[in-house]
């Protein structure tokens, strides 16, 4: 079975009222913890690959892993490029296999972030790819990704619907007050729900996305602190807000703070048990099956998207 893109997954995530799972990457295990919760949950699947993760495992590393994990699950999976900051790399993806690919323009002014969002469109059509996009700026750190709060801007649901006309593009990242990172909220969480309705209201049958959606959840920080971790008042968004913002037009949540922790916590205790442990395979086999539960929980409690595939 060979990898397929979002555009199916969308349009009956939109139907349904749930939201497809975007999940970064970047080595086997996670891609096989990823993976094996998706086939356990029988449940859409996308995987997405950074700029900052071809660099670590290189692209050819990550494709062979991605085909593999097709061939072994049997799973529809979409392989999608996670902020993609020019042509360039976007053409490189769509060349090496990639079947949906993100080009982040939202740091140009609208007009140039238009131009080239349309460039990125045409190249991909042409090829059977489709293109999602950024309108508003996410605050946060993560990965390549870094936006000061004083730099941040919600998304203009005006503009929203001129920039998904004039560019043809196939999904849209929103900004509504997620942000990336572990650190996402100084005070209470707050999504603009009535900004995302109505830009959901202007944009009929259209998947929105959106970015730095993890959650954070309290027992993996505890996790990662009490065996010499040091995260001290990270904070997410919470579950319920993203199971509304599934109801609401999002199609797509992207999820990637949420594995490391997981991963981490699961590979610090581990260590610290059993300290005479140097073989690689005894902490990453624990690691990887802290990555599948966290996605099992993700799919079912956060997504509602178990048993959709």
């Amino acid at each position: 079975m060979p990898l397929v893109t979002s555009k199916e997954m969308f349009k009956k995530a939109y139907d349904g009222l749930y939201a497809v799972g975007a999940f970064n990457v970047n080595n086997m295990e996670i891609i096989q913890g990823i993976v094996d919760a998706a086939k356990d949950e029988q449940a859409p699947l996308i995987l997405q690959v950074s700029a900052g993760a071809r660099k670590y495992a290189k692209h050819v590393y990550l494709m062979k892993l991605v085909e593999a994990a097709v061939e072994d699950s049997g799973l529809s999976i979409c392989l999608h490029l996670d902020h993609g900051e020019d042509f360039e790399i976007c053409k490189s993806c769509i060349d090496g296999g990639f079947t949906s690919v993100m080009i982040d323009g939202s740091k140009h002014p609208f007009e140039e972030n238009i131009a080239i969002t349309r460039k990125v469109v045409e190249y991909a059509h042409d090829r059977g790819v489709v293109v999602e996009a950024e309108l508003g700026r996410l605050a946060g750190i993560e990965d390549a990704v870094s936006v000061s709060s004083r730099d941040a801007t919600f998304t203009d649901p005006d503009q929203a619907v001129e920039f998904v006309q004039r560019t043809g593009v196939d999904s849209l990242a929103i900004a509504i007050g997620t942000s990336h990172g572990a650190y996402k909220f100084k005070g209470e969480p707050m999504l603009d729900f009535e900004r995302l309705e109505k830009i959901s209201k202007l944009l009929p049958d259209f998947p929105l996305v959106l970015h730095g959606a993890s959650t954070v959840l309290p027992e993996f920080v505890d996790l990662c602190n009490t065996y010499g971790g040091h995260v001290p008042g990270a904070k997410g968004v919470p579950e319920d807000m993203l199971l509304k913002a599934g109801k609401m037009g999002v199609c797509k949540i992207n999820i990637d703070t949420d594995l490391r922790l997981a991963m981490t916590a699961s590979i610090r205790k581990h260590l610290a048990e059993n300290p005479g442990d140097f073989d690689p395979r005894q902490y990453l086999k624990p690691a990887r099956e802290a990555i599948k539960n966290m996605v099992k929980h993700k799919m079912k409690n956060v997504l509602n998207c178990s048993g959709k595939a």
